[in-house]
């Protein structure tokens, strides 16, 4: 049984949400992933948003663009915490996305990482689940620590070879 729901507007929002998909993977979280559109779709969307709970749902990472009003029609029905992820959009740069996800209404919360912060929103839906599950608090503690490894490595070859040797990315 999935403990995350994985929601995006559209196929072209799969990069970002692959990676709220990628590191549930590498800490053991159960998931399913939807394209579903709030605005094309009303009746898909409304199904699974009042059907998620009964799932065994606990936390929704919601992604979307321009209008982005996914995230805040889940939070609005799902009475569990919903994550938004806005995207990178063509026209304002993901601006117009973030400010919709964001500027919720009194009563209605909706968490929200960066534009395009898909690993965040897998991040934060693990830490959520972490607050009831010891052994996922492990091993989010060891991803952090695995991350603080990965800078000092990264450091120890920068005094090792020097700036101007050290490999760009």
């Amino acid at each position: 049984m999935a403990q995350v729901g994985i929601v995006m507007g559209s196929d072209s929002d799969m990069p970002v949400m692959a990676k709220a998909a990628d590191i549930l993977e590498d800490l053991g979280i159960s998931y399913e992933m939807s394209i579903i559109s709030a605005h094309r779709e009303p009746d898909v969307f409304f199904e699974y948003a009042r059907s998620a709970e009964s799932k065994g749902i606990k936390v929704i990472i919601a992604g979307a663009g321009k209008a982005a009003h996914l995230p805040g029609m889940c939070a609005a029905i799902f009475p569990l915490p919903v994550i938004g992820v806005p995207m990178k959009t063509s026209d304002l740069g993901g601006v117009d996305s973030l400010y919709s996800i964001v500027q919720m209404p009194s009563g209605i919360p909706v968490a929200t990482v960066a534009i395009g912060g898909g690993q965040n929103a897998g991040i934060l839906a693990a830490k959520i689940l972490a607050v009831s599950d010891d052994a996922l608090l492990r091993r989010l503690k060891d991803y952090t620590q695995s991350l603080k490894e990965s800078v000092q490595k990264k450091d120890a070859r920068l005094q090792e070879v020097g700036y101007r040797n050290y490999p760009m990315s």
